[in-house]
């Protein structure tokens, strides 16, 4: 609601720098006309104790309003210029009336604007000038022999300058606090959009991984075994087809949620009732699994995160270690939380033991989105191991099966 968050007209008042001033020319010639019209109107009944507006009269009015245009881009030069304005329209004897109107607004602009000070300041020289006409300086401006003013009217200009100040530090306060609003919605969307994105990379990173580990395996069996074993090379082709038709759906279903993210994903998102199939494509790319243990029912986003953790450690043993053969442990029998166990015997083949980084990364991620912990790197006895602990109840379960 606009009372919560500030009108939507508001942001003329934050011309700062991140946008340029804009002219307020609008309000400007609705003060201008106001002023004017409203000193002749109040001229008329103050024909008796000051003097008659004259063309020197307008253009004190004129400057002292006129000068509210430039109130964006210098707001405490325009605080000054129209108490001066103004003080000097009020003693050359003129009537008094909505020449007050400009001081205020000024002021009011200069203090929303961070110049406090300054309007203070402004303002306090308008008063002291006036002070200064009313009861000493009087006796030699017009009209003549025009009394000292009562001091009640000092009270009364100064109560109108207190609250003057009163709600211009009012609308600052709040103009802060809905700027403050604004930039931690923004700071928020932000960040949600940063989630997203990171979402999206693990998905797509899981994904093409593990199918393209797979895919590139079976290539390299086909083109061995291309010329001494024809057969085999075609189910290694086979493989091939299979597997990237089945990472074509899956990206296609994480694209398909990013074009209509209100709409609910048309496959469902694999959890552990898959493990079955991963441990078959993890075999045609020539690794033997041996999984222990019976997965517990599990919320969607636990589900999802325990296959993908598992997809990814598998993926890695295909890539980065010489082993044949991993082994798949899981355990709940605490019944909060499940724990995942992926080892291989080793060795790696290369330097980057355990993967490049991206998927233990995500691995961790994921873990962490819903309160559990990943520990991954080598054994004593020159295997590796990844180790995941998912709470089976997480309050902040980031459901990434939407």
């Amino acid at each position: 609601m606009w009372w919560r968050h500030g009108p939507p007209w508001w942001d003329r008042w934050e011309d700062g720098e991140e946008h340029a001033p804009r002219w307020p020319w609008r309000s400007t010639v609705l003060i201008t006309v106001f002023v004017m019209a409203g000193s002749n109107f109040a001229a008329q009944g103050q024909l008796d104790d000051r003097e008659a507006l004259d063309p020197y009269a307008r253009v004190l009015l004129f400057v002292a309003t006129g000068l509210l245009l430039w109130r964006k881009r210098y707001p405490v030069v325009v605080a000054f210029g129209t108490s001066v304005a103004a003080t000097l329209y009020l003693g050359a004897g003129y009537p008094y009336g909505p020449v007050f109107v400009a001081v205020a607004v000024a002021c009011f602009n200069a203090i929303v604007l961070g110049h406090r000070k300054a309007a203070w300041a402004a303002v306090g020289v308008f008063w002291v000038g006036h002070a200064l006409v009313a009861h000493w300086l009087y006796q030699w401006l017009p009209p003549s022999d025009d009394p000292a003013a009562p001091w009640g009217q000092e009270g009364v200009i100064a109560a109108w300058v207190a609250a003057i100040v009163a709600v211009s530090e009012l609308a600052k306060t709040r103009r802060e606090q809905w700027a403050r609003e604004r930039a931690e919605r923004a700071q928020a969307a932000r960040r949600r959009a940063d989630e997203e994105r990171l979402r999206i990379a693990r998905e797509l990173h899981d994904v093409l991984a593990h199918s393209i580990s797979v895919i590139n395996v079976q290539a390299g069996v086909g083109l061995a075994l291309l010329d001494t074993d024809p057969e085999q090379a075609r189910s290694a082709l086979t493989t091939i087809k299979a597997k990237s038709k089945e990472a074509l759906g899956e990206v296609r279903q994480v694209l398909d949620t990013l074009r209509t993210p209100g709409d609910a994903p048309r496959t469902p998102a694999p959890g552990l009732d898959r493990l079955p199939e991963l441990v078959q494509q993890a075999a045609s790319a020539g690794l033997t699994v041996e999984v222990e243990g019976e997965p517990p029912r599990l919320a969607p986003g636990t589900d999802l995160a325990a296959f993908r953790i598992i997809q990814e450690a598998l993926t890695n043993v295909v890539r980065h270690s010489e082993s044949r053969h991993a082994r798949v442990h899981l355990d709940h029998h605490d019944g909060a939380t499940l724990r995942l166990r992926i080892d291989d015997d080793g060795p790696a083949t290369g330097t980057d033991a355990g993967g490049s980084g991206n998927g233990l990364a995500g691995m961790r991620e994921r873990a962490a989105a819903l309160g559990g912990t990943i520990e991954a790197g080598p054994r004593a006895d020159g295997g590796f191991r990844v180790l995941a602990v998912l709470p089976l109840k997480a309050s902040n379960e980031v459901k990434e099966d939407r």
